[in-house]
């Protein structure tokens, strides 16, 4: 059964110490350089934050109302991976918030482990979501 699976950003690290700046907006730009995809030798860790079977998902989707939100989560089952940071978050909430009545409790826990990673990344803009499908 394929399985759909949500990878959250645990941390950064440099492959060398001494290349990470000590002023913090460097940091930043380090942290945003990342999120835009670039390699400049930091390692990004993920850590599964959601696990789901591919059914399910797809059901839980279905709760979600039409529209941009529930197509950016759907792109998971045409394309295999999607990424969701910053700019999808406020999205993303309002359309999980709309679609809550229908849920069952368990999408209703999918949704709530959701929930709390987009806030994250509305709090730290360089966070982000590797969503992908892992197949059987």
């Amino acid at each position: 059964m394929n399985r759909i699976v949500f990878h959250a950003l645990g941390r950064k690290f440099l492959q060398r110490e001494e290349d990470m700046p000590a002023d913090d907006g460097a940091r930043q730009v380090i942290y945003q350089t990342l999120a835009l995809g670039h390699h400049i030798g930091v390692i990004d860790c993920l850590q599964t934050l959601l696990s789901c079977p591919e059914d399910g998902y797809a059901a839980w989707l279905a709760t979600l109302p039409e529209g941009e939100a529930r197509r950016k989560l759907a792109g998971v089952l045409r394309f295999g991976e999607i990424m969701i940071d910053a700019s999808h978050a406020a999205l993303l909430a309002l359309s999980l918030a709309r679609g809550r009545d229908a849920m069952s409790e368990e999408q209703r826990g999918w949704s709530d482990a959701l929930m709390r990673e987009l806030a994250a990344m509305d709090a730290e803009p360089a966070l982000y979501l590797m969503v992908k499908r892992h197949e059987d």
